[in-house]
């Protein structure tokens, strides 16, 4: 069964790319523009890997995470915090995120990060 991978992002350039690179992979994606319901959305996939941009409608990035790893049931998941913020490794570190990888991303470095989490 194929690997799934969520990301939350409201930017549909890199949703598309994001969403490209992982198919390639022979990852299934999910992607949401929106962090409503955050829960809800990541417990109804159940992914094996979440990205997680920092600006976001509705709920940022930093409060989703927290969210996401103070759920029981969802907490296991790696989230991996993707933002073109300079001070990306704060932002992840104050979340809660597993790592984090920042914008404009090299795609080899994305595809290693995205494997290190998927055993692919």
């Amino acid at each position: 069964m194929n690997k799934k991978v969520f990301i939350f992002d409201d930017n549909i350039e890199i949703l598309e790319l994001c969403t490209e690179i992982l198919e390639d992979l022979g990852l299934e994606v999910k992607t949401s523009p929106t962090t409503n319901s955050v829960e809800e959305q990541v417990s109804s996939y159940m992914p094996d890997l979440i990205f997680m941009d920092n600006w976001l409608p509705d709920i940022s990035g930093i409060e989703a995470t927290k969210l996401i790893k103070a759920n029981e049931t969802l907490k296991h998941i790696p989230v991996i915090y993707f933002s073109a913020n300079s001070n990306i490794s704060a932002l992840a570190s104050e979340a809660g995120a597993d790592e984090f990888l920042a914008k404009p991303f090299d795609i080899d470095l994305f595809e290693k990060t995205v494997k290190k989490y998927t055993g692919d």
